[in-house]
């Protein structure tokens, strides 16, 4: 059993940090830019549910049977049929684990869908979306044999906004990003895959993720409050519906590498959180043998890095314990165990393009729900006079851009398409429309629906009429006959390098150019995030503005069905689109450093995207949160009604920790409850969100949402339920998650800034 005891904190901080995010004193900053050790690694126990208790059994039985050699055989990579295998010990029909990724569709195969990327479902802000979309994912791994998914991702958050790998994660904020995480596990596991947390912690840019020639990795240096708060958060959801696999990360973090960082893995994960599952390495960012065994990692990929025979021989000489070794082992089995894939799993399906083979197929109905995504994650942003959606008359079109169609074989450029194992990152932007982001999270698509076709697909049907020029900058005057004109662009990021900009000047001129010709211009941007429009956005002719996202395989089909009406928008933005790229501060550009050690202060503490524009003042050009609709909506009637649980300051300390925290940080306190109703003509989602003012915190923060559809004139009464880890703060001091004796401030409305009702609890 795990009881949470306070952890070794070293206050070491900077008066600035404490001032920046409202802490009186150092004290309250413990080990900033420094983690404390703790050790020796927990030794799990399958304590905090009676199927990893089951599953534990049956792992330390066979752990029992092994040699010292195998043990060390089950923690090391091996090169193989998949992306990374664990090794097998036949003697006793232990197979060796396959482990794939990308977490938006498996890379580099056929017969598999290419499902929307993390930040695409994150704006749909639907849980359920969420679970059906990890479900299917879930679905094609086990199909396909593999046992091991490289996804859910919460790392990185978006602290930069223009960290390249932003577009895999759930959105900015940790409460989304959580409700994905959760979700998304539990599709997977239920699907019988043993789903990967990842980034385990601090991955939120790109510069200097590794050593190199030019020294040592980035060290993100975060306080105790922040590091639990903004990055941990969302990780403990995921953990709580049962992840089986945490991912460490590259980067050092307060200046220890993440994959050898006994705070975040023993101290946070193992004992805070009580992980029952394994750790595994990020692909080559295991740096250190002895000190990443005993710091709590417990698989190394891809190719034994400083552990195999090595690990044996410090097992042998007292370096590391062989308890250590055999808990390696047995979360390793267990989580094996625990996902049922002992019971008939299938044996590993996966090929490379130039292997001869039978195809396994696993796309089965996919597709519907990939459109369905698609199309919940589109974000409607500007609708002037209602130019959305087409009507009837809406019957000729002209089509501008090179992301209205598709200019290339997705698999002739893996670095773009994520096609194969072996993967570069280059990048040109007439490739063709954006489906997925660039590297190892990028999905590799069957096929591909672009807008164009879809368009054409929707002409043909309706007997319209279509004029398109895809590449010019400034393409000759609209034609006069034209109903509308589209302008496609998008925005690309990608594993291994940050964005340099939020724009680009050909697409912006494009627009203009455009614009400047037809009076109903509409523009769809793809894009891998945070996009500004500063350029155009207020253009008389400039009429609907849509960020499509990455949506995946049937993005053509999606978007259309927006356009022309078959579905309302109801998409919000999980991040904030401001006006200048400047208004993002420190918070824009990766920390560019060449010194041998180099460093990046998270000086901003919990004040990130919305919450840095809140308090600084700074009106965005769209705000978190933000979308509009096909319909309009009316919110009334909040209640806010205690369910009489507990509210004492601390959780009780003799309740044993299960996976994802203590159980009482899960107890709803309250539940706020308001009517919706549809105000419009047209069937549609709102997207409902409540967000709570919590004292010494950022003034408003997300702690509650849910996708709703409404015919016209129907109303639903909406409950979110605020739970302890909802209103509380982490206590550097008492090592606790603390409720504040005060009262607390309820905001629900439809984006971060659209608060249409507002009521308030206490505790007492």
């Amino acid at each position: 059993m795990k009881v949470l005891s306070p952890l070794v904190s070293i206050a070491l901080a900077q008066n600035t940090l404490c001032a920046a995010n409202g802490y009186t004193s150092e004290s309250e900053v413990p080990y900033y830019g420094r983690s404390p050790a703790v050790y020796p690694s927990p030794i799990g126990d399958g304590a905090t549910s009676p199927v990893w208790q089951d599953a534990y059994q049956r792992a330390k039985t066979l752990v029992s049977q092994l040699t010292l050699e195998e043990k060390a055989n089950l923690t090391r990579g091996f090169s193989g049929q998949c992306v990374g295998n664990t090794g097998a010990i036949p003697r006793l029909s232990i197979p060796s684990l396959c482990f794939a990724d990308a977490p938006d569709g498996i890379r580099g195969q056929e017969f598999v869908s290419a499902f929307p990327a993390g930040i695409h479902v994150a704006a749909t802000w639907d849980r359920s979306l969420m679970y059906r979309y990890g479900h299917a994912l879930g679905e094609e791994y086990q199909g396909k044999g593999i046992n091991v998914a490289l996804g859910p991702v919460a790392g990185p958050l978006g602290r930069v906004a223009r960290g390249g790998r932003n577009w895999e994660g759930l959105g900015a904020d940790p409460y989304l990003a959580g409700g994905g995480m959760g979700a998304i596990t539990k599709g997977f596991k239920d699907a019988g895959v043993i789903a990967t947390a990842k980034h385990w912690l601090l991955n939120e840019e790109e510069w200097r993720r590794n050593p190199g020639d030019m020294g040592e990795a980035l060290s993100s240096n975060v306080d105790d409050r922040t590091l639990h708060e903004l990055y941990v958060f969302p990780f403990m959801d995921s953990l709580r519906e049962g992840v089986g696999s945490v991912m460490c990360s590259y980067q050092r973090a307060n200046h220890s590498y993440g994959c050898q960082n006994s705070k975040l893995l023993n101290g946070v994960l193992k004992t805070e959180l009580g992980f029952e599952g394994f750790v595994v390495s990020d692909w080559e960012a295991q740096h250190a043998g002895v000190a990443s065994a005993n710091a709590g990692l417990d698989v190394v990929m891809p190719d034994g890095g400083f552990w195999g025979h090595n690990l044996t021989e410090a097992v042998s000489n007292g370096s590391v314990s062989s308890e250590r070794l055999d808990d390696m082992a047995t979360r390793i089995l267990a989580t094996w165990f625990s996902a049922g894939q002992d019971e008939g799993y299938p044996s590993p399906a996966v090929y490379s393009e130039s292997e001869k083979h039978s195809p396994v197929d696993v796309q089965a109905d996919h597709a519907t729900l990939i459109r369905e995504i698609g199309s919940a994650g589109t974000v409607l942003v500007k609708n002037v006079d209602n130019a959305l959606p087409f009507t009837n008359s809406t019957r000729y079109l002209s089509v501008y851009g090179y992301d209205a169609t598709v200019s290339e074989a997705p698999w002739a450029n893996p670095s773009r398409y994520g096609g194969g194992y072996e993967v570069n990152f280059g990048w040109n932007t007439f490739n063709g429309t954006l489906i997925t982001g660039g590297g190892s999270g990028g999905s590799t698509p069957p096929y591909v629906v672009s807008p164009f076709q879809a368009l054409q697909e929707r002409a043909s049907r309706n007997r319209g009429t279509l004029r398109w020029d895809f590449y010019s900058e400034n393409p000759s005057p609209a034609y006069v006959n034209s109903d509308a004109c589209l302008i496609f662009i998008n925005a690309y990021a990608s594993e291994a390098f940050d964005r340099l900009s939020l724009t680009d000047e050909f697409s912006d001129n494009l627009v203009r150019n455009v614009a400047a010709n037809c009076s109903n211009t509409i523009v769809i941007i793809h894009s891998t995030g945070i996009r500004t429009v500063n350029a155009w956005i207020n253009h008389p002719n400039v009429t609907a503005v849509l960020f499509a996202g990455l949506p995946g395989q049937e993005s053509g089909h999606s978007l259309v069905d927006i356009l022309h009406g078959d579905i309302s928008p109801s998409g919000r933005l999980p991040y904030t689109v401001a006006k200048n790229e400047s208004d993002y501060g420190h918070l824009l550009n990766s920390t560019i450093s060449f010194d041998a050690f180099p460093e990046v202060n998270f000086t901003e503490g919990l004040y990130i995207d919305y919450r840095a524009f809140d308090r600084d003042g700074i009106e965005p050009r769209f705000e978190f949160g933000f979308g509009l609709s096909y319909a309009t909506f009316q919110y009334s009637d909040l209640e806010i009604i205690s369910t009489r649980n507990s509210i004492s300051p601390l959780v009780d300390p003799k309740i044993p920790i299960i996976q994802g925290g203590h159980p009482e940080l899960w107890d709803v306190l309250f539940n706020a409850t308001f009517s919706l109703t549809n105000t419009g003509d047209v069937s549609a989602s709102e997207v409902a969100q409540l967000y709570i003012g919590i004292p010494n915190a950022p003034i408003r923060q997300l702690r509650g949402f849910e996708r709703v559809p409404l015919e016209s004139g129907e109303t639903k009464q909406v409950t979110f339920p605020v739970t302890r880890r909802d209103l509380s703060i982490w206590d550097v001091v008492s090592q606790q998650w603390r409720l504040q004796t005060a009262n607390y401030t309820l905001f629900v409305g439809a984006s971060s800034r659209i608060l249409h009702l507002n009521g308030t609890l206490e505790i007492v």
